[in-house]
């Protein structure tokens, strides 16, 4: 064991981002960030996110590698164990070339037909292990944010756009995961948050906690926090999650 200092080193704790442990798109408060410190002596803690892991530096820190004993990002795609880069795989090799090239150009012509109050930039964000889209745009402000989340669930502008992309595509294997304010994730079957649970299995622990605040069916934390691997809190804020933490391990 790597984690036998620790009071509870057969317990791992598995964190979301973005409304878990931040507010979206924002960054981490001092007092999470104390808390982590403290819930890191008594048992093991990594965070599971979509993004990139510069967007996660951005959210919780240029310390993140040191400040976690897991970091997954995008899914555990890209992962590190203890500062420790790990295995990763990549999304445009598994699809091809060609086969994203037509993703691609649907999404595009898709996005251009539909009628938006605002839109900025960044439409697709291409990743390691997956594609974010975005209809707004990636470089909405927080305000524009906030306007296009409560736009999107009077008219479900990413559900509809989510079941064209399942009508277009039915045979390529892709799941699509809504999560945070504006968009939603593409990337193979399989690759959702669950796939950060084989870079543990082997290290014997007992019980593993996840805490997500999308843990509703299609939202991005569904399959980790139904996952029978695991033990699942579902949270509506960073406040939500220092509150069962509390309960739980202080």
């Amino acid at each position: 064991m790597s984690f036998s200092g620790k009071e509870d080193p057969k317990t791992l704790v598995l964190f979301d981002v973005d409304g878990t442990l931040t507010p979206a798109r924002l960054t981490i408060s001092p007092e999470i960030k104390q808390l982590l410190q403290d819930l890191r002596k008594k048992v093991v803690i990594g965070f599971v996110g979509g993004s990139d892991l510069q967007k996660q530096v951005e959210q919780l820190g240029s310390t993140v590698l040191e400040d976690f004993d897991y970091a997954f990002s995008e899914n555990g795609l890209t992962a590190y164990k203890l500062g420790e880069k790990l295995a990763s795989q990549s999304f445009i090799n598994w699809i091809g070339e060609e086969k994203y090239n037509e993703l691609a150009k649907f999404i595009l012509g898709y996005l251009s037909q539909i009628d938006l109050p605002k839109r900025r930039g960044t439409f697709i964000e291409f990743r390691n292990g997956m594609i974010n889209v975005s209809p707004i745009g990636r470089n909405a402000s927080t305000e524009e944010r906030i306007e296009f989340e409560k736009f999107d669930k009077e008219h479900k502008i990413r559900e509809t756009f989510v079941n064209a992309l399942k009508e277009k595509f039915p045979d390529v294997g892709l799941t699509y995961s809504i999560g945070g304010q504006i968009s939603f994730d593409v990337f193979p079957t399989g690759w959702d948050k669950t796939y950060a649970l084989q870079h543990v299995e082997s290290e014997g622990f007992e019980k593993i906690h996840f805490f997500g605040d999308k843990s509703y069916k299609g939202g991005n934390d569904y399959e980790i926090y139904e996952d029978p691997r695991t033990i699942g809190h579902a949270v509506n804020s960073p406040e939500d999650t220092a509150r069962i933490l509390k309960e739980l391990f202080f």
